[in-house]
């Protein structure tokens, strides 16, 4: 059985948050090279679907003032899943929601929107009002979408899709709080998770074993609003805007 050490880690940024690749090795350059393949697959992925780059597919497609847009197969699968996800959820997954943080800036504040000015963002929010054939999106004029409550997950599977062709070695991708794993490290114990509590200052408050499969989160310890007493997480309600 492989002596159990600390699995090497290759850190970077991306997608707004600290990402890490950390492979079940005692070889630094087969963990640095895996690290690699998987940092250059987020950013690829980034580079296509992020909103704060005008030039990415994204942008093109909330830029187009009603007018079709072809999309590539990858976003044509990933529109196609944002449409199964909306249906189950009820409406409550929508990823025509994003336009709501022009009044939401989860900074710690309390600034708080007025009812009105969440109301006249909610006119912009729908996506049922966009159009989907499969090759082609038409979005409304000030409408948009955004690949926010999706995207990291999609990276952290294809980061281990590329990974698992690549290597046997254990491996777990973690990327901002969403992370999955290969399988049981080396030894055949589990990954072991810190868990962050509300208030970064008190640290790790806990830890969780995974074994197999992935795990998303979505905390407010960073992104939050505080007032009056209430902490306002940034998770939206995309029927109400709250």
């Amino acid at each position: 059985m492989p002596k159990t050490t600390a699995p090497l880690p290759h850190r970077f940024f991306a997608m707004g948050s600290p990402c890490e690749i950390r492979v079940d090795t005692n070889d630094p350059e087969a963990a640095r090279h895996l690290g690699h393949i998987g940092e250059q697959e987020a950013l690829r992925i980034e580079a296509t679907y992020s909103r704060y780059r005008p030039d990415s597919l994204l942008s093109r497609v909330n830029q187009s003032q009603g007018h079709p847009v072809p999309v590539t197969p990858e976003m044509a699968a990933l529109l196609t899943y944002a449409d199964q996800c909306y249906a189950l959820s009820e409406g409550l997954f929508d990823i025509s929601c994003g336009v709501l943080r022009q009044v939401w800036t989860f900074d710690g504040s309390d600034n708080v929107p007025t009812a009105e000015a969440v109301a006249a963002l909610l006119l912009r929010v729908g996506w049922s009002k966009i159009q989907f054939t499969g090759t082609e999106v038409t979005v409304p004029a000030g409408m948009e979408i955004d690949f926010g409550g999706m995207g990291k997950e999609y990276a952290v599977d294809r980061v281990a899709m590329l990974l698992r062709d690549q290597t046997q070695l254990p491996f777990l991708v973690n990327f901002g709080g969403d992370l999955r794993v290969s399988g049981p490290r080396r030894d055949g114990s589990a990954w072991r998770i810190a868990i962050e509590g509300v208030d970064p200052e008190d640290g790790e408050q806990g830890l969780i074993e995974i074994c197999q499969g992935a795990l998303t989160t979505s905390g407010d310890a960073r992104r939050f609003l505080m007032k009056d007493g209430i902490r306002y997480s940034h998770i939206l309600n995309p029927k109400t805007g709250w």
